[in-house]
């Protein structure tokens, strides 16, 4: 029962919530190496921090970033997602500058879009099973 331990509380809520992120970049250009890879997940996993998220998993590849993240429901995925994106393309940038080339219009790294998905739990056959087979008084 792993799963268990990962169950947070707040001040009115308890809650277990993840989400899988995947981030391209602009026109899918092949723009990370090894090292440009575990600079970013430092960068995103303080970011998280600031965010009360927890960065779970992080992995990529030269065009492409997945990231599992443990949030808080006060949390709007999509402000998370732009700090996220932002501050990484604003640090990237700075830190190497050999990156300048791959950023298109408007110094942007990032493709615009990006892909988040729910994940954890039962599958959805499961919860809505649960759901109808409630008690309902008469």
């Amino acid at each position: 029962m792993a799963e268990y331990q990962n169950i947070r509380t707040g001040r009115h809520c308890t809650f277990a919530l993840h989400a899988h992120l995947v981030f391209v970049t602009k026109f899918r250009h092949k723009v990370f190496t090894d090292a440009h890879l575990r600079r970013m997940e430092e960068i995103m996993r303080d970011v998280a921090k600031d965010f009360e998220c927890e960065i779970v998993e992080f992995n990529g590849e030269n065009n492409h970033v997945h990231l599992l993240v443990n949030f808080p429901p006060k949390v709007a995925l999509s402000k998370l997602v732009n700090s996220l994106k932002g501050v990484s393309s604003r640090r990237l940038r700075q830190e190497h500058p050999e990156l300048v080339r791959h950023y298109w219009r408007a110094q942007r790294l990032w493709s615009g879009s990006y892909f988040a998905g729910s994940v954890g739990g039962a599958p959805l056959s499961i919860v809505r099973q649960y759901i109808e087979q409630q008690n309902r008084p008469l």
